[in-house]
């Protein structure tokens, strides 16, 4: 049984922040991740993070929230937008470049040279190169390997939170209030499942772009922590908004690649396949440079309109001004990959599922509904994006929020209480002495991601999310039931958590009639 102060479930921004900010303050702290720490959402982030300009960039909170505002439709959280217009920029600034040294690009005289992204009105972008997410989560991943209080556990899938009275031993407890302890963690190693009990536990799983058929997303992205969170019955608010982004590179039959917003915060065309500009028929005063459902669907709608597969960049008007060898490296070896040269051809294009902008619901510290439990990043809804993120911002929220989480569950841990292991329930192997068919799981798997992807995805209709939502309900009753029948294994449940996600999602998208942000319905 693995014992501690905070138990970090996840290693991104927002996990390896509130780990390093906890033992700061003088926590026991457990990490464990899936992969091997380092390997996340985050680092798959291309564009950047807000931080803090100088002050001749002619920014301020008040014009930062102002865009947060304008991107989230309508739906964003005021006192939380407030919080990270105020407290994040300021924190990426002391936290992230100057007290960790995360390499952002430099001005000539040593100060950082923030760039444009499209529905922000200030260069305020802190970025290393096209790789920001890359070197940040390098950074933080070296900080934490050298922070002695924190131990790192790799190859942990998340199987449940540990809570009572749900999973205690005392009959009684049923008339005491929910409170979470900790998880029960899978074990790649030994194929085993640990105990983990914690006094404060601390959600940093991040998103579940992977349940569609085209993502930016890594395979990890399943949606582990949502799902075990709505199962220990945390509150779970918005799952019908998940952002696509516009510009993913398109090679038929190959996993999506993407390319940052910042392509176009420079200045680059989309076009379609005639070399014509079309934004100016969906969003003509602000083309290119609108918000990304409005790109999205100006994509979805051209492309429908032109029978063609995808749209295209045409980064010349970048490359007339800007050194694109230099300021996009990793997007030109992403293209000249898969055979194509972007300084002298358009790269072909299509939208992606990206970001989720739901979660689970949290107070202004990262606490949710249930005693014991905080929830930071992806997997956590703070309010901030509203219906639609604005680029750069999540790295932000999850910096911030982990940061807040960690203080703040170091004051509930002086307090908590952890029950003795001998009253709480050891986890029970399944008795099947087979393990999952691959062939079985990978099928499950088409089914999730075509049926979201088809029906849950760009545009909705209540016709098309009324079939999925039958569809994946009996699907769930068979993979519920694999899930007890073979032994445990980390794909058997990625499959089951991604199954339970998909169901709040067509969900929340029926029960939702107006078109907002994400979330489009035709009808």
């Amino acid at each position: 049984m693995i014992t501690c102060d905070v138990l970090v479930l996840g290693g991104g921004i927002a996990g390896c922040t509130a780990a390093l900010r906890a033992a700061e303050l003088g926590a026991d702290v457990v990490m464990a991740v899936k992969d091997a720490l380092g390997e996340s959402n985050t680092s798959w982030a291309q564009g950047g993070i807000v931080g803090l300009p100088p002050e001749a960039f002619g920014d301020s909170p008040e014009l930062l929230a102002a865009d947060i505002e304008a991107a989230g439709a309508g739906l964003c959280r005021p006192e939380a937008v407030q919080l990270l217009a105020q407290q994040g920029p300021k924190l990426c600034r002391d936290f992230l470049w100057k007290q960790l040294g995360v390499p952002f690009d430099l001005d000539e005289g040593g100060g950082i040279a923030p760039t444009s992204e499209a529905a922000h009105s200030a260069r305020r972008i802190y970025h290393a190169k096209d790789a920001t997410g890359q070197v940040i989560q390098d950074t933080l991943t070296q900080a934490v390997k050298g922070n002695a209080r924190i131990r790192i556990l790799e190859g942990m899938t998340l199987v449940d939170l540990l809570t009572t009275p749900h999973h205690g031993l005392n009959p009684r407890g049923v008339y005491d209030p929910a409170h979470v302890w900790g998880a029960y963690l899978h074990d790649a190693a030994t194929r085993k499942v640990e105990m983990a009990e914690a006094k404060c536990t601390v959600l940093a799983t991040g998103g579940l772009g992977y349940l569609y058929l085209h993502t930016s997303n890594p395979t990890g992205a399943t949606g582990d922590g949502l799902a075990a969170a709505f199962r220990a019955t945390a509150r779970i608010v918005n799952c019908e908004y998940i952002q696509f982004h516009p510009t993913t590179l398109y090679v038929p039959h190959k996993p999506r690649t993407l390319l940052t917003e910042a392509l176009r915060g420079e200045g680059a065309h989309l076009v379609n396949r005639k070399g014509e500009r079309f934004m100016s028929k969906y969003a003509p005063d602000q083309m290119e440079l609108a918000p990304r459902d409005v790109v999205s669907r100006a994509i979805f709608q051209e492309i429908a309109t032109t029978g063609d597969v995808c749209v295209f960049l045409d980064l010349d008007p970048v490359a007339k001004r800007l050194d694109l060898e230099a300021r996009f490296p990793k997007v030109l070896a992403a293209c000249r990959a898969e055979g194509l040269e972007p300084l002298h051809q358009r790269i072909p294009v299509v939208p992606a599922a990206h970001y989720f902008c739901g979660g689970v619901a949290v107070d202004l510290d990262g606490r949710t509904s249930l005693p014991g439990l905080f929830a930071v990043g992806e997997v956590a809804c703070t309010g901030v994006h509203g219906a639609n993120r604005l680029a750069s911002t999540s790295l932000l929220e999850g910096l911030l929020w982990g940061y807040r989480a960690a203080e703040a569950a170091m004051q509930d841990c002086a307090t908590a209480k952890p029950p003795l292991p001998e009253t709480i329930q050891p986890w029970i192997p399944a008795s099947g002495p087979e393990a999952a068919d691959p062939l079985l799981i990978e099928q499950d798997w088409t089914n999730v991601r075509t049926t979201l992807w088809n029906y849950a995805g760009i545009v909705r209709t209540k016709a098309r999310l009324e079939r999925a939502r039958g569809d994946m309900g009996h699907l769930y009753h068979r993979i519920e039931a694999f899930y007890r029948e073979v032994p445990l294994s980390r794909p058997i449940l990625e499959l089951r958590n991604g199954i339970t996600c998909a169901r709040l999602i067509l969900k929340a998208a029926l029960l939702n009639p107006e078109s907002r942000g994400c979330h489009y319905r035709l009808d």
